[in-house]
């Protein structure tokens, strides 16, 4: 188990000890929650955008809940590193490369820009508790 996590044997789940981790999961679950709703509107477009929003919400949500258990490994954070950054990317694939990736109907989206935000700091911190975890 990592020395920069704080666990009782017996117990599934531990606690961060570094704030970062904390911020990680904070990310995670505001990412997670946010495409969990916004697959709500995205099924008047289009059910397959709908189940992709769902799946990347799941996808953030038991992200964070795995990095509290017991059976998170240090290598674990480079894919969410990756998950993060490819959702990122996801969207300008879709959206269009360019600012207008941040607009619905000529209206700026305020869920993309905080959604986007939040998955850029946490494949931050995932870089910065990767390289600075002790295993």
């Amino acid at each position: 188990m990592e020395t920069n996590r704080t666990t009782n044997s017996a117990s599934t789940f531990t606690r961060p000890s570094n704030p970062i981790g904390y911020l990680a999961v904070l990310m995670a679950l505001i990412t997670g929650v946010l495409h969990l709703l916004a697959s709500t509107n995205a099924i008047e477009f289009s059910v397959l955008l709908a189940v992709l929003f769902i799946l990347n919400g799941l996808g953030f949500v038991g992200g964070a809940i795995l990095y509290l258990s017991r059976f998170w490994r240090r290598w674990l954070f480079l894919v969410a590193a990756l998950y993060s950054i490819v959702t990122i990317l996801a969207l300008f694939a879709i959206q269009g490369w360019g600012v207008e990736a941040f607009y619905v109907e000529g209206t700026i989206n305020p869920i993309a820009i905080i959604t986007k935000a939040a998955e850029a700091i946490l494949a931050v911190c995932a870089i910065y508790l990767y390289l600075y975890s002790v295993n």
